[in-house]
């Protein structure tokens, strides 16, 4: 495929592909397979995440980390690597860095039937000074998630695949929803030289569904080396490639570098909020490369591993796991 070098990210109708002709869903096929192969994001509208929804979510989050830090700390839970709850002020850093992102965030996992987490998964936390952040966190979830399952279906038919390739792989999947909050720093000479919101890294994930953010700063790793701005309008998802699919696909699909970096020093003491879905497979789901990604031109690049194995090795890189 001819290389090609994007000013921006395109931006596709999903409701073509759930709704449209079979012309229309194999044009939005193969323009997401272009994107993808190229740039690995996209900005999607006509998902399934409503505005209400979404606003409900925001206002929950911003109350939970105003909150003061011993407080928030109650719901940091030891020996669960982040994976659910809060993970305090600079815990995560980028792979291959030592220095702590400026952030915080809270993870959401799957809920299972309201009996329990569906088995091999800790229970959600939820905080109670702010009881409204469950229902808002699991109707986001469950929305987000569905348009992956879209988004996947997509994919799978763009690689010659069933379009329902996914669908069981990421039922119940280990997926992470994250409401993040990029702290306002008062004093920026109080932090490291080289400290940021979010250093440049890959996602882990399959595919990452992400909502609007409260303000710029999203910056993704072009090809040719330059970075440029991810600006997606309100009603809009950007979702991007993460290593788990780069990996499947043999490095056909392209889990694309990007950073949130530094507001303007005088901004330094605004915060900023972001709500990204981390979509994954089951842990037991094989990421070993497809036959369909492999030929004389392009050779295996990836060793065999499951999910769980991938995940693990990810979470230790990034100095969530010991």
């Amino acid at each position: 495929m001819e290389e090609v070098l994007y000013d921006k990210i395109p931006s596709l109708d999903l409701a073509v592909f759930y709704s449209g002709t079979p012309a229309q869903r194999n044009e939005f096929v193969a323009e997401l397979g272009e994107a993808y192969s190229n740039i690995g994001f996209v900005a999607v509208r006509n998902h399934f995440l409503r505005e209400d929804v979404r606003n409900r979510l925001y206002d929950a989050i911003q109350r939970f980390f105003a909150l003061p830090d011993d407080v928030k700390l109650k719901y940091e839970v030891p020996g669960l690597a982040g994976q659910r709850g809060y993970t305090s002020k600079g815990k995560e850093h980028a792979k291959g860095r030592n220095t702590g992102d400026l952030k915080e965030f809270y993870h959401v996992g799957q809920e299972g039937d309201g009996s329990g987490p569906p088995d091999g998964y800790p229970a959600n936390v939820w905080p109670e000074e702010v009881p409204d952040f469950k229902d808002a966190a699991l109707e986001a979830f469950r929305a987000l998630e569905k348009t992956g399952v879209y988004m996947l279906r997509a994919i799978a038919l763009y690689l010659g695949l069933e379009e329902s390739y996914f669908d069981e792989r990421v039922k119940n999947g280990n997926s992470i929803l994250r409401p993040i909050h990029y702290f306002p720093i008062e004093d920026p000479d109080s932090v490291p030289a080289d400290a940021v919101r979010a250093a440049e890294h890959g996602d882990i994930n399959l595919i990452t569904l992400l909502m609007g953010a409260s303000a710029e700063g999203l910056e993704v790793l072009r090809r040719d080396g330059k970075w440029i701005p991810i600006t997606a309008l309100p009603e809009q998802l950007v979702v991007n490639v993460g290593d788990m699919l780069e990996r499947l696909t043999n490095g056909r699909l392209r889990s694309t570098i990007h950073r949130v970096v530094n507001p303007p020093r005088e901004k330094m003491n605004t915060p900023r909020y972001s709500i990204p879905f981390f979509m994954h497979p089951r842990s037991e789901v094989d990421l070993s490369c497809l036959e369909c990604c492999i030929d004389d031109d392009h050779p295996k690049l990836f060793e065999d591993i499951t999910a769980g194995e991938f995940l693990d090795q990810r979470l230790a890189e990034i100095g969530l796991k010991r």
